[in-house]
């Protein structure tokens, strides 16, 4: 009995402790929740900011912390300003109400300065810290003169230097605000944004100056704890970086704290220095830089006094969760926590998008594997066949017939079943029986001549039945085999993702360096590609104001080191002076296509059966296409474009032209027993040399004008949907600049009446324009066509036009040094 109780209750302990387990850290999750909530999203945190900073001084005199907090934050932050606002006002009331009263106006001078120049400025980054200097020096001097009724030199002075003072703090503090909020941040912070970020803390951290607990003071704690936060996150050098600005803006707050900036300098390289040591490691390096200079003497402070200042910081540094110390960590290049986030974040987005393509692969694969079961389930055995016929031929004879049993007893049945399969035999080889095989079966059957009538009945049934097997056969195959080469792209595509890209670490140091050395701040560069005509190359610089440098420095200059002509594929501009601008740079394609194109429906209708396509596909190509469905209304309107829809997908894929025309004719031919067709005009350029392919399906010609000659381009193939089994006629073509590559639907080349040689006709139109407008040349022709039909349109119309142009960009490259792959 207690071998069961045992047994029962580990398993049971092991359950409660995994429940106490998860309920703990679900309990620390949510608490962690509802703090980022109420201290980055309700405002608590900046309001917090803006109660020391009301009470932050520079030598006990000027006050230059408040307002460019309380302007920078209305510019980044305005739904807080209240908050901010009512922190600072308390925060000084805590000193003096007159100090209250002097923050409270010159807030007031900000915002009523803010609100009577907004609309007249649009540079706003530009005007509040020029708001900010105004107001401080206006208010301070007003303030001066209330209290003394005198304004002297030193008070002109000492205004002044507070006002500029406060005019950079606002700088500074436009970078400071939005790093507050780290957990939505994705960038690494800069060296310039860092400072920022600890002059904000530092400055804050002066408001705690004049607290003291038994003669400790707090805001020597928590400069300590500042620098042993980043000293163990980010090193020796930013945790010495660090020391130094807390120490200097602590000195500046109050000359007797000097002395502080060398242990936190000191403190802040020992600690990063021995980081490796975890967090006791970073504490003992603050507790011997304590001891060593507490040794030479640290000003007023004793040294036991400094040493519990340090105690005390050193139990906040490690009451410190390691998840904020971590989240710090990776927003600091360098560290190791910053690495593998960035490998980490990489590496999930790689394997997400290479499972789900992997995902669609087996999808194709399984569909394609479901055709050919299929299709070797339904392979029918030829005698099952001749059985089934014969069952049939019976049915409609024999079972009728008084003399069934005799002639179908044991003893005759194989010679009635041989007359009858002689007889199929030789009417599916001569297509007629001769005499001696009639009369053979009148020997045989009383009904002999119902027997041949039906046997030749349903031998046209056999043969259209046999056919349309072999057909739905083949069809089967070719989805199958479509499917699968899909499936193998797919398949592929996935395992390319999985691989490492190609190493450009080189070819990415050369080109910052040569930016960087022609003048053009850049944050990061990646490339991805440097191939020949498919260069691809993101580019992240610093706000730029919308002036366009990237088209009119970067890609001149990438142009000539690449070697061939680069252009912005795509640009996104940052919203404020603290962002960034992201650019995406592609090889320029050496030539471009401008297109016209001008549509009538038959008898002047609102629908026509006519549909037409302009895209530009994968790999520097451009398609052009017209489908005529069969007759004319709203059916023919919706086979076109559904057949423009399809190749359109298709071709977007990357799949073959040839490949994709056949698709499309599998999928029409097996969707719909209906004899609805499709007409397919498709032109192809390569806008890197102008080789043109044409696949007329079922099409009229087309037409290339080129100078004073016209050049007819045609091709021999049925209509789409027609048979499921055919190779398609393909016609090359090398185009020109300048070219007019003018193609048509059949009531366009058909439609003039009483003129016998059409293509002439059209040929002498097509020199006799006086235009090279695209546009201009659909509306011509199309004109012409309906001027010569006495003004009636008979069936659908369609013109589309293209014209061939070199790609000439706007800025010519500028010469740097040469870059070549692997160099």
């Amino acid at each position: 009995m207690g071998k069961i109780q045992g047994s029962f209750v580990e398993p049971i302990q092991e359950r409660k402790m995994v429940d106490a387990k998860f309920f703990f850290y679900s309990l620390l999750e949510s608490m962690k929740n509802h703090l980022e909530t109420l201290f980055i999203k309700r405002g608590l945190l900046l309001f917090i900011f803006g109660f020391m900073l009301g009470r932050a001084f520079i030598l006990s005199v000027l006050s230059p912390f408040s307002l460019p907090f309380f302007a920078a934050a209305y510019f980044i932050r305005k739904d807080k300003s209240p908050q901010i606002f009512i922190g600072i006002v308390a925060g000084a009331l805590t000193i003096s109400l007159g100090n209250a009263v002097y923050a409270f106006m010159i807030i007031s001078l900000f915002l009523v300065g803010h609100k009577l120049v907004n609309r007249f400025v649009r540079n706003q980054t530009t005007l509040i810290p020029i708001l900010v200097f105004l107001s401080i020096l206006i208010g301070r001097l007003s303030w001066h003169y209330v209290e003394t009724q005198d304004i002297t030199i030193y008070h002109a002075l000492m205004t002044t230097v507070e006002a500029g003072l406060a005019f950079v703090l606002t700088l500074i503090f436009l970078q400071s605000i939005p790093l507050l909020s780290l957990s939505k941040r994705r960038q690494a912070l800069k060296t310039e944004e860092l400072v920022c970020l600890i002059i904000l803390i530092a400055s804050m951290m002066t408001g705690a100056m004049g607290w003291m607990i038994e003669g400790i003071a707090v805001s020597h704690i928590l400069a300590r704890y500042l620098v042993l936060i980043f000293a163990f996150t980010a090193g020796a050098t930013v945790g010495s970086t660090v020391g130094v600005v807390t120490g200097l803006i602590f000195g500046l707050a109050d000359i007797n704290s000097f002395p502080e900036m060398s242990l936190l300098a000191f403190a802040g390289l020992l600690g990063g220095l021995l980081k490796d040591g975890k967090k006791i490691g970073a504490g003992f390096g603050l507790v011997v830089s304590t001891l060593l200079l507490g040794l030479y003497g640290n000003g007023t402070t004793s040294i036991l006094t400094s040493l519990y200042e340090s105690f005390f910081a050193l139990i906040l540094f490690m009451l410190t969760p390691v998840f904020y110390t971590n989240k710090i960590a990776k927003h600091i290049p360098g560290t190791t926590e910053y690495s593998a986030e960035q490998q980490a974040y990489i590496r999930k987005i790689r394997d997400a998008t290479a499972r789900r393509v992997e995902q669609f692969s087996s999808i194709f694969q399984a569909l394609a594997m479901s055709f050919r079961k299929q299709e070797n389930h339904e392979r029918s055995d030829p005698e099952a066949e001749i059985d089934y016929f014969f069952a049939n031929v019976t049915a409609k004879t024999c079972q009728t017939c008084f003399k069934k049993e005799k002639c179908w007893a044991l003893n005759n049945y194989n010679k009635t079943y041989d007359a009858m399969k002689g007889i199929m035999l030789e009417l599916e080889e001569e297509n007629a029986l001769s005499k001696r095989t009639i009369r053979n079966l009148e020997h045989i059957c009383t009904r002999s001549g119902k027997v041949i009538d039906t046997i030749q009945n349903e031998l046209h049934y056999h043969h259209a039945n046999k056919k349309l097997k072999q057909q739905i056969s083949e069809s089967r195959k070719l989805v199958a085999e479509q499917l699968y080469g899909v499936s193998k792209v797919m398949a592929s595509f996935a395992n390319e993702i999985q691989r490492e890209r190609e190493n450009l670490e080189k070819q990415e140091d050369q080109l910052f360096d040569a930016l960087q050395s022609f003048g053009i701040e850049v944050d990061h560069i990646e490339i991805y590609s440097l191939e020949q005509g498919n260069v691809d190359i993101d580019i992240t610089i610093p706000y730029c104001g919308g002036m366009g440098q990237c088209e009119k420095l970067i890609a001149p200059l990438l142009s000539d080191i690449l070697h061939e002509q680069v252009t912005v594929y795509k640009e996104e501009c940052a919203s404020h002076e603290h962002d960034y601008c992201y650019a995406t740079f592609r090889s320029a394609k050496r030539f471009v296509v401008d297109t016209g194109v001008a549509f009538a429906a038959k008898n002047g209708g609102f629908v026509s059966g006519d549909s037409y396509t302009m895209i530009e596909i994968g790999a520097g190509k451009y398609a052009l296409a017209i489908s005529d469905g069969m007759g004319n209304g709203e059916r023919a309107y919706l086979e076109s474009k559904e057949t423009l829809n399809l190749l359109k997908k298709i071709l977007q894929s990357g799949i073959d032209e040839e490949v994709a025309i056949k698709s499309i004719n599998s999928i029409l031919s097996l969707r719909t027993t209906d004899e609805v067709y499709a007409t397919l005009d498709l032109a192809i350029v390569d806008l890197q040399d102008a080789k043109s392919k044409f696949i007329k399906v079922g099409s009229t010609p087309s037409f290339i004008k080129r100078g004073d000659q016209v050049i007819k381009v045609q091709a021999s193939n049925l209509p789409i949907g027609i048979i499921q089994e055919f190779e398609v006629d393909v016609v090359s073509e090398q185009l020109k600049a300048g070219d007019l590559l003018i193609m048509m639907s059949d009531g366009i080349f058909e439609g003039p009446r009483h003129i016998e040689n059409i293509d002439l006709w059209l040929k002498r139109k097509i020199l006799e324009l006086q235009t090279d407008d695209p546009q201009a040349v659909a509306d011509i022709i199309m004109e012409e066509v309906i001027r010569s039909s006495d003004g009636y349109i008979d069936d659908d119309m369609t013109v589309l036009v293209a014209k061939i142009k070199h790609n000439n960009p706007k800025w010519k490259p500028i010469p740097v040094i040469s870059l070549r792959k692997g160099a």
